[in-house]
């Protein structure tokens, strides 16, 4: 299960789109599964000519950002899809539901009990897929906080995921380098090329930095491999480089501008400090023909070519034998492995090889950025990356021991895959539960018939919510009715002096429940002698 998160300004052309037939009229029975109050109360209604009435849906989910003015987000509008795969079961809308209202809690933007969260919908219009809409303001006129939003929706896709028994996908780890976006897949393609500048880029900037041992070396082998390359001085010391940016030549925007791409754009472990600390910790080159394009005799090559099947054949031991024992050594070598194999790939010039390079790389890399401890199983396969970018030219005389190095490096990622499958074991945490029942929306029949959506004990959710009244109209409401929450901090105060001055404090004051909760505020008046005629929950 994947979610994309987006950002708009204007919450009523979302709604129309989400109930309008599509782009291609793929949008078959579009209606509300999930919100902050009974999806039945916030559907939009029919008019007499069969088009839907957007004014109320729309005037609700405006109305926190009325209140929260101009202290709010620029793009106020929180827009999430979440899919599920093709080979995926059926989900019910029950279970959309439940999956939609997991996320708004594991966001916080709507968390479980949180009368004055954000208010949000979510819409389906297709078998596989469901659309939350939120506007980005509480209730109670406090701007939510969305920090790192996209990280945790990626854990309850992961949740959700082992909960329903559905796909497994990768979690958000930051190791994945960035792809090419649609526009740059459609220049690509325009332009007849293989793959995206992106990703060309991505690749020569990893065997380059593979096959370097200093930074003067890795800016000497970006300019021999044809690309242009853009450096960055510090404003403090211009003699300092602090970054780099690499563009393809004839890859340009509409004023005729080379398009950079900088290096943590490409991939999370080549931006130029991390680069450093990778060069820093193997040391200066020590192997004679350092400079790139040297001539290395037969017998030479020979002896690179066995010396790396040595060294990977050693590197998979390691990797073994410490995937328990010593977790940061077996990640060094895992890591300085996508070296060896970038570089093995751009010396044979073998597109299967490249491809399995480019996929190996991500299981290569540390979770969220990290660089781990170096260790002389690492520094080995770097060296013997280092050498690989020697030996350019392979002759008929290689060719077994060519086939050795693919063979034990081949070997050398199946034991990669063996660690990442170990501590993934290891480290998985249990299971959370989605989203525990609770009485805010009566219980409703699924529109598939399959299941039925259930919250025990029942109540009644306009009651026990009674949300802000709005000048579009109000609907027939049953309990007590709220005063207005535009001013939440001084109504709290006041209400707090007038119990003071009027309540007498009772000695004996059992407090079962905590202070932050609904049921928390009504015992707390409870026992100060002052009982409100509020529902509790």
């Amino acid at each position: 299960m994947i979610g994309k998160v987006l950002r708009g300004t204007r919450v009523a052309g979302l709604i129309w789109y989400l109930y309008g037939p599509g782009r291609c009229e793929e949008h078959l029975d579009p209606h509300l599964i999930a919100g902050w109050r009974d999806p039945a109360e916030l559907e939009p209604a029919f008019r007499a000519d069969g088009t839907r009435d957007f004014r109320r849906i729309n005037g609700l989910l405006n109305q926190p950002l009325a209140a929260l003015g101009r202290r709010g987000f620029d793009k106020p509008v929180w827009h999430c899809v979440v899919r599920a795969a093709p080979s995926d079961p059926f989900l019910s809308d029950g279970r959309w539901a439940r999956i939609a209202e997991h996320i708004m809690h594991r966001t916080g933007l709507a968390r479980v009990g949180d009368d004055e969260a954000v208010r949000w919908i979510a819409v389906r219009h297709a078998p596989d897929h469901v659309h939350i809409v939120a506007t980005l303001a509480r209730q109670d006129g406090i701007k939510p906080r969305i920090w790192n939003d996209y990280f945790r929706v990626r854990e309850a896709c992961l949740a959700v995921e082992r909960q329903y028994g559905l796909r497994v996908t990768a979690p958000g780890d930051r190791t994945a380098g960035r792809r090419p976006t649609r526009a740059e897949n459609e220049h690509a393609r325009r332009r007849g090329w293989e793959e995206p500048a992106r990703t060309t880029l991505r690749r020569a900037v990893h065997t380059a930095a593979a096959g370097a041992s200093s930074e003067h070396e890795f800016f000497t082998r970006l300019e021999a491999a044809g690309l242009l390359v853009r450096k960055r001085f510090s404003q403090r010391d211009p003699g300092q480089v602090t970054g780099y940016a690499v563009a393809k030549p004839g890859h340009l925007n509409g004023q005729g501008v080379p398009v950079w791409f900088g290096g943590g754009k490409l991939a999370a472990d080549l931006t130029l400090p991390k680069l450093r600390q990778r060069w820093l910790s193997t040391g200066s080159a020590s192997t004679p023909h350092s400079r790139p394009g040297a001539r290395l005799s037969a017998e030479e090559r020979r002896h690179i070519w066995n010396g790396a099947s040595n060294t990977a054949a050693r590197a998979t031991h390691t990797i073994r034998s410490c995937a328990f024992t010593d977790p940061s050594a077996a990640s060094d070598a895992a890591w300085a492995a996508a070296d060896a194999l970038h570089v093995a790939a751009d010396v044979l010039g073998s597109r299967t090889l490249r491809q399995a390079a480019d996929s190996y790389a991500r299981a290569a890399r540390c979770g969220f950025g990290r660089i781990p401890r170096p260790t002389p199983a690492g520094n080995r396969l770097r060296a013997t990356a280092r050498l690989l970018g020697l030996a350019a030219a392979v002759g008929d005389k290689d060719q077994a021991a060519v086939l050795m190095l693919v063979a034990k490096l081949a070997e050398l990622a199946i034991a990669v895959a063996e660690l990442r499958d170990a501590s993934a074991t290891r480290h998985r945490p249990q299971p959370p539960a989605l989203r525990p029942n609770v009485s805010m929306q009566r219980p409703a029949q699924d529109r598939s018939g399959a299941e039925r959506l259930t919250r025990d004990p029942p109540c009644d959710p306009i009651a026990a919510r009674e949300p802000l009244r709005t000048s579009l109209g109000s609907t027939s409401r049953t309990g007590p009715s709220r005063p207005e929450r535009l001013h939440p901090a001084a109504r709290s105060q006041a209400r707090l002096k007038r119990h003071a001055a009027s309540c007498k404090p009772t000695t004996k004051t059992a407090r079962t429940q905590p202070v932050g909760t609904a049921a928390g505020r009504i015992e707390a008046q409870q026992g100060l002698g002052c009982v409100t005629s509020r529902p509790e929950r």
